[in-house]
This record gives C-alpha cells, structure tokens and sequence, in this order.
C-alpha cells in the first residue's frame, strides 16, 4: 500500500490517527495489479472523513490486488488551487468527498480520467458534492442536498418492475438510521452476482428522492424504509447501489456508508459485510468491468445483519 497525504492540511490529532493507522495496515503490495487513489479530506458537520476514509482504506487494503493510496485534500475554507492530483496514475478512484470547490485544472483531470475509461467509486456524502459541476453530476447519475432542488432534474426509483424517473417536487431525504433490507435488482451485474437476492444492511441511512442527469444509470439495488422501525421516509424503493457509464469510463455509486461525526470504529453502518464487500467488489468492477472476488461467507442474509 502507498500512500500520499497533504499533511501539512491536517491537525495535529487527525495526523497522529492516520500515521497510526498506516502503520496497521502496511504490507507487502508489490504483486498488486489495481492501482487505488482513496480520495479524502473534507464533509459537511453530518459526517466523519477522518473515521469513514480509514475504515474504507483497511477495507480497500484487504484486497490483496489493490495497490491503495490514500490522498488527502486541503481542509475545508482553505486554498484548494493547488489540489490537483494525478488520477491518470491510477485504475480507479474512491471518492469519500464532501466540500469545497475544485480547481477547473482538478475537475478537468477527473473528468478526462473517467471519460477516457478510468474507474470512479462515489460513497455516500460525496453525492452531495459539487452541484454546480455539470460533469460530475454526470458522472455519479444522481445526488442529493448540497443546492440540488426540485428543478434540478428527474428522480429515479424503482417502481413497477423496473427503473423509472419521476419529475415530482420533493428534494432529498433521509428517515432515521436503522437496520434495512436490500433488494438485489440487477443480479446478473458483475457487482451483485453471487450476492442474496435480499439481506439485510446495518444501521444507516436510506438517501431518499435524489435528483440528477440520471442517464445512463442501471440501478443494482434498491431500500425502502422500514415504517415499523422508522415514523418516516418515501414510500419509493431507492437506489441503494448504482452502475454509471460516463464515456468509456465506468462508475459505482453507493449512497450506504454514514458514519456520524461522534462515531467511533464500530459503526455498524461502515462495518456492514455488505457495505464492506459490495465496496470491494463495485471498486474492482469500475476498474477493470469485472468481479473476480468471491462473495465473504458472512455476508448478511435476509432475516439478520452482519456486522464485523
């Protein structure tokens, strides 16, 4: 594993945690064959970079043909016009992003990446990210907050057997964390092959009614909020996990992931098998188009979590 940060952006504390974690996850990397960038560094007061980024760096290590650097932006209000990292170093980018404005020099170099058939991962708050980024939008097929209103283009939820767009008012939503089901919609996807047709997701969010360009979107799995667990939510199955196309490049959205800002490293959310596996299994796949892992024997079943 390699890794590059921009230390001198971070405190002193986050620092110390990251160095520390490092050392717990150093290993031999040199037969690997898939290039990371873990991409990091700002959130809104809602989530935890410094704890969600570390975790998904161990996940993403325990792959032993990832080849994991984990890059660090500026922190939030500070001068980000030097922030310009070399994504054409790298199979696929991971995004765990929430903040401040690129560079135009930083949004063409991802754009280009991608669209020349690089892979990209968006988890979670980074499809809050950059509303006013045509390209990006995009890219990641629908997001949520972050200025994205009713006029800001179709939602997509799975109604009737199928994917269908909605241009009905309603900006994005979440009901409260709790334990949900996931529907497998595509199992035939390289990602969701193997996976259970239902089981069951630890403790998180359900992002709810997010809008966007919503092209070339092919949904894999869908939530609905429990309304016995929960006192609200849509009554709409929601993208839970999406397959983008942005030119040649091919894009993994998944909106699971929340961790809190007082969260510590249990968070089941995070520590969900099937957030840690389909992460793994959607990172490979927008590097390469395929899934060569297999499917962990604890991965969670239809009546019951599993959490690591």
């Amino acid at each position: 594993m390699k890794t590059s940060f921009f230390l001198k952006s971070l405190p002193a504390l986050a620092v110390a945690v990251v160095v520390g974690l490092l050392s717990s996850c150093s290993g031999d990397r040199s037969s690997a064959s898939i290039k990371v960038m873990l991409l990091t560094g700002q959130s809104s007061k809602y989530h935890n970079w410094e704890l969600s980024s570390s975790l998904m760096e161990r996940f993403l290590s325990e792959v032993d043909f990832f080849d994991v650097t984990t890059v660090v932006s500026p922190l939030s209000g500070e001068d980000l016009s030097g922030f310009n990292p070399n994504f054409s170093d790298y199979d696929v980018v991971v995004l765990d992003y929430e903040g401040d404005g690129w560079s135009e020099a930083a949004k063409s170099g991802l754009e280009s990446f991608v669209s020349g058939g690089g892979g990209l991962v968006s988890v979670h708050a980074t499809d809050n990210a950059f509303a006013d980024w045509p390209a990006f939008n995009e890219m990641i097929g629908v997001g949520g907050w972050g200025g994205r209103g009713d006029d800001f283009g179709p939602k997509i939820h799975w109604f009737e057997g199928k994917a269908q767009l909605l241009n009905t008012p309603g900006s994005a939503m979440h009901p409260p964390k709790h334990d949900f089901e996931v529907i497998t919609r595509a199992p035939d996807h390289p990602i969701m092959k193997g996976l259970p047709m239902r089981w069951m997701h630890a403790n998180d969010e359900i992002y709810s009614r997010l809008r966007g360009p919503a092209q070339n979107v092919t949904i894999l799995a869908t939530a609905k909020a429990d309304k016995t667990k929960v006192d609200r939510g849509t009554d709409n199955h929601e993208p839970m996990l999406m397959d983008i196309r942005y030119g040649k490049g091919r894009v993994f959205h998944t909106t699971l992931g929340h961790c809190n800002l007082n969260d510590d490293e249990s968070v089941p959310a995070l520590n969900c098998v099937g957030f840690i596996a389909t992460l793994q299994r959607g990172t490979e796949w927008a590097a390469t188009g395929q899934v060569t892992q297999t499917v962990p024997e604890d991965f969670p079943a239809a009546e019951a979590v599993s959490v690591r």
